[in-house]
């Protein structure tokens, strides 16, 4: 079985960092990531998706991310039930966030970090992963 998300998009809000009872920290915002479609109108409409992030992932999105951000978001889905206040069972779908990646530059940083499931960093590489350059010089172009 398999049960894996990638997602690109914008933050709608800043994170809401928290603490479990035990110390844990866990960080949720929400995604708004545009559709592939047009409607009738011939508007982009967005879909809103929940992420949740746990301990040092939580922290890292936390501290770096705030609204407008754009990012990349890899986990699985997870759906919860519960009852509301007048008792209704509702379901709440939310991606667990095993991996983000922060697409752009932030305000407060001029860094990109990437996080992983191991929650190792991508320190000493000058904010980017991998730095792409392109030349127009095609000579070297095997085809």
């Amino acid at each position: 079985m398999l049960n894996k998300i990638i997602l690109i998009g914008r933050l709608v809000r800043d994170p809401e960092p928290r603490y479990t009872t035990n110390g844990v920290a866990v960080t949720k915002f929400t995604l708004a990531v545009d559709r592939p479609f047009a409607n009738k109108q011939g508007e982009r409409e967005a879909d809103f998706i929940d992420i949740v992030t746990w301990r040092k992932l939580a922290e890292i999105c936390a501290n770096n991310l705030n609204k407008g951000r754009l990012v990349a978001v890899e986990g699985h889905l997870q759906i919860n039930s519960f009852d509301d206040r007048e008792g209704i069972r509702r379901k709440k779908a939310e991606v667990m966030a095993d991996n983000v990646r922060f697409l752009d530059r932030g305000k407060a940083r001029d860094e990109v970090a990437t996080t992983q499931d191991n929650y190792g960093s991508n320190e000493g590489t000058g904010g980017f992963a991998s730095e792409i350059s392109f030349s127009d010089d095609t000579d070297d172009v095997p085809f």
